[in-house]
């Protein structure tokens, strides 16, 4: 089944929040069970030293014993060494003890005994080695001999083995707790590593389909745009084919009706003499009261000639239309000529042509190109800069002097842009495309014109493969912007192509 970019989302979303799930479940679990571990391994090395500490007071003391066990027998100083040597280091070891059953108060009460038990122990070696050294060996053995020391002994030993007993209870306790914790931490990682696997496991399965439906979509889309580029260069050539149809039909309708359009002319030259004629005849004779003859009168001196001067009017604007439709026909069927052109030299001659014209009425044209060369067609280009600035100084506002500036920069797409500025009488804004139009002005008509000049502007501007807009606000000025390629010759490759 196809996955949307919708459902790939949602799907990436929920596998990458049941990893970081997965993942900080783990990192979680980790922690805590490092933690119990420590903790374990802590409990296991205290009573580890507790034990070892237990040991080593007991072992000393049984020293201290063996050595007085010796000198008693044999009043030899040489077997009271053990004594000697241990005897000192049992206060430190009780110490060392105390210290080491800290974390475990409940064995308080053990070693307050076991104090007072080595104590006694002690005591008693201490006594009974004295006695012997003062050659009381008598005295000494009698001591032995009532058990007290035995007694304390005794005592101690069973001490020390509760002692020994409970750290090695505590020692094999954390040492299966921490065994529990590795093997717990083990499951964790091998479920954990199984989640994260089955979570990448699943994006690269969603990542790898989605990639496979993408290409299978790219594909379809180029194929698609293979056949709409064959389709546009079929639509393209019929839409050429069309439009030289329309230009040639458009020659052939105006060249067909100058004909009739001449003959009207002729013969409306004919009538107008003869009505001249006839006006000098009518006004030559004397009105003889005949009512046919005032009505005659009339016609001929009066309605006549405003007749003939409608039917002048009429046909040199018909005229002057078929000339505009016969100009636009003609600049449709010239080959363009690309050439690499400077943009500011054309400027300036344009500007040349009309500069009198705006300087006599206290006005400027200011050219401002930063262009470098390009290649066009210079007629073209020449024409439509030619147009703009002959519509500025027609359509210029009667309160001040003109002011127009022409100015050229590079644009993006390796373009050019050129603005023709202007602070003219402006055009409204309901108007600024139907001033393309053919045939269609804007605003008070003050000047003669037929309404051909920016249509035959921009069907310039659309043949050297550019467009022309306009931004004007009513009695402030108008600004016309053109854009075009900077090689005419890519341009028209592409459309031949």
């Amino acid at each position: 089944m196809p996955i949307s970019s919708n459902a790939f989302v949602r799907s990436t979303a929920l596998l990458l929040l049941v990893g970081f799930l997965a993942l900080a479940g783990i990192v979680g679990t980790t922690i805590w069970l490092v933690e119990q571990n420590q903790s374990w391994f802590d409990q296991t090395t205290e009573s580890r030293i507790a034990r070892a500490a237990t040991v080593n007071l007991r072992h000393a003391l049984q020293e201290a014993e063996t050595g007085q066990r010796g000198f008693l027998l044999t009043q030899d100083e040489a077997y009271l060494e053990p004594y000697l040597r241990s005897a000192p280091e049992i206060p430190a070891m009780i110490e060392q003890l105390l210290t080491a059953l800290v974390p475990y108060p409940e064995a308080a009460d053990e070693v307050t005994l076991l104090r007072e038990d080595v104590a006694n122990k002690l005591s008693e070696l201490a006594a009974t080695i004295d006695m012997v050294r003062e050659g009381r060996v008598a005295d000494a053995v009698a001591v032995v001999r009532t058990d007290r020391g035995k007694q304390a002994m005794d005592e101690a030993r069973t001490l020390f083995d509760s002692l020994i007993t409970d750290a090695d209870e505590r020692i094999i306790e954390g040492i299966q707790n921490q065994r529990n914790a590795t093997q717990a931490l083990r499951w964790v990682t091998i479920v954990g590593a199984f989640v994260i696997f089955a979570v990448v496991g699943g994006s690269a399965w969603t990542v790898i389909i989605y990639t496979r439906e993408l290409a299978l979509a790219r594909r379809e889309v180029d194929e698609a745009n293979a056949g709409l580029e064959a389709r546009v260069r079929e639509r393209t050539s019929d839409l050429g084919r069309a439009n030289e149809e329309i230009q040639r039909f458009a020659y052939i309708v105006t060249h067909d009706l100058r004909a009739p359009l001449v003959n009207i002319m002729g013969f409306t030259s004919e009538l107008e003499t003869s009505v001249g004629q006839l006006e000098g005849y009518m006004a030559d004779r004397q009105d003889d009261g005949d009512p046919k003859f005032a009505e005659a009168k009339l016609a001929a001196t009066e309605d006549l000639p405003e007749a003939i001067t409608f039917i002048r009017a009429a046909t040199r604007k018909m005229d002057s239309l078929i000339n505009a439709i016969l100009k636009i026909s003609r600049e449709g069927r010239r080959q363009l000529r690309p050439e690499t052109l400077d943009l500011k030299d054309i400027a300036n001659n344009t500007v040349a042509s009309v500069q009198h014209q705006v300087v006599e009425n206290g006005g400027s044209v200011t050219v401002d190109v930063h262009v470098p060369r390009f290649v066009s067609d210079k007629l073209s280009l020449e024409q439509v800069l030619g147009n703009l600035l002959d519509n500025a100084v027609k359509y210029q506002q009667p309160d001040r002097p003109l002011h127009v500036t022409l100015r050229g920069k590079q644009a993006a797409a390796n373009r050019i842009e050129i603005e023709v500025e202007d602070n003219g009488r402006g055009i409204a804004a309901a108007d600024h495309e139907r001033v393309f139009e053919l045939f269609r002005r804007a605003g008070v008509q003050t000047q003669p014109g037929e309404g051909i000049g920016l249509a035959h502007v921009r069907t310039m501007v659309r043949s050297l493969g550019g467009d022309i807009t306009l931004r004007s606000e009513l009695g402030v000025g108008t600004t016309f912007t053109i854009i075009l390629p900077r090689d005419l010759r890519h341009y028209l490759g592409s459309q031949t192509a």
